[in-house]
C-alpha cells in the first residue's frame, strides 16, 4: 500500500522530471536574453516612474518609492543570472525595449500622464507580471523565490496605474484609446521577439499571451471601459 510520504515524494520527483536542465548551454544561452530583458525592463520601470514623478509633484515620493522597487527588483535579477553562471544579453535588452522606450519618451516629452501611465503602470506591468506567472513554474529554485516575491509588487504598481486612470478616466479616454493603439502593437512585437528563447525555458507563447491579455484587458476594465471598447481597441492596435 502506497503512503501519503511516498506518494507526496513520487509528486515532488515528477515535478522536478518537467523543469528544464538549466547547465545546458542552449538554456543559459537563451536566458541570457531573457535574463538580460527583465534587468533592463525593472531599470526602464525605475527610469520611467521618476519620470512620471516630476509630471506629478504632488505623487512624487508615491512615485520614487514604486522607482525604488523596481532597482530592488532588477538586483535580484542580475542575481539569478549570477546564480546560473549566465552573462546577461544587454545589448539586445536595449534594443528589445527600444520602441516602446522611444515612444514613452516621446508622450514624457509632451507631458501626457495617461498615455505615460498607459505604457509604464497598465502595458509593462501586465507584460511583466504575465511573463513571471508563466516563468515561476519551471525556473530554477532560486529564481523561483525572487520572483514570487517581485510579482507581489509588480500587482501594486498595476494597481497603482489603474487607480489614477480610474480617477481621471473621463478625461484620459480619449489619449488612452489613442496610446493604446501606438503601444499595444509594440507588446506583441515583443512577445513575437522572445517567443523562441522563452520556448527554450519552457515558456509557451501561447501562454504568454493568454495571461497577458487577460491581464491588461483586467486593467482596462478597472479603469472604465467597458467590454465593446476593449474589443475595438484590441482589434485596431492588433491588425
Amino acid at each position: 500500500m502506497q503512503t501519503l510520504e511516498s506518494s507526496q515524494t513520487e509528486v515532488m520527483e515528477s515535478s522536478v522530471d518537467l523543469l528544464p536542465d538549466f547547465s545546458t548551454e542552449a538554456y543559459k544561452d537563451a536566458y541570457s536574453r531573457i535574463n538580460a530583458i527583465v534587468i533592463e525592463g525593472e531599470q526602464e520601470a525605475h527610469d520611467n516612474y521618476v519620470a512620471i514623478g516630476s509630471l506629478m509633484p504632488e505623487k512624487v515620493d508615491e512615485l520614487k518609492n514604486l522607482a525604488r522597487m523596481e532597482l530592488r527588483h532588477m538586483k535580484g535579477f542580475m542575481a539569478c543570472g549570477r546564480n546560473l553562471g549566465v552573462t546577461a544579453d544587454m545589448k539586445f535588452a536595449k534594443e528589445f525595449f527600444a520602441p516602446l522606450h522611444e515612444n514613452f519618451q516621446k508622450a514624457f516629452a509632451e507631458e501626457k500622464i495617461p498615455t505615460c501611465l498607459l505604457i509604464q503602470a497598465i502595458l509593462i506591468e501586465a507584460f511583466a507580471i504575465s511573463a513571471y506567472h508563466i516563468y515561476i513554474p519551471v525556473s530554477d529554485p532560486f529564481a523561483r523565490k525572487i520572483t514570487e516575491g517581485v510579482v507581489k509588487d509588480e500587482y501594486l504598481h498595476l494597481n497603482y496605474g489603474q487607480e489614477w486612470l480610474k480617477a481621471h478616466f473621463e478625461t484620459s479616454k480619449e489619449e488612452l484609446v489613442e496610446a493604446n493603439k501606438a503601444n499595444l502593437p509594440l507588446i506583441s512585437k515583443m512577445l513575437n521577439q522572445v517567443a523562441e528563447d522563452a520556448a527554450v525555458l519552457q515558456m509557451e507563447k501561447e501562454d504568454l499571451i493568454e495571461d497577458f491579455l487577460i491581464a491588461y484587458q483586467e486593467a482596462l476594465t478597472d479603469i472604465g471601459f467597458n467590454t465593446r471598447e476593449i474589443a475595438r481597441m484590441a482589434a485596431s492596435a492588433l491588425v
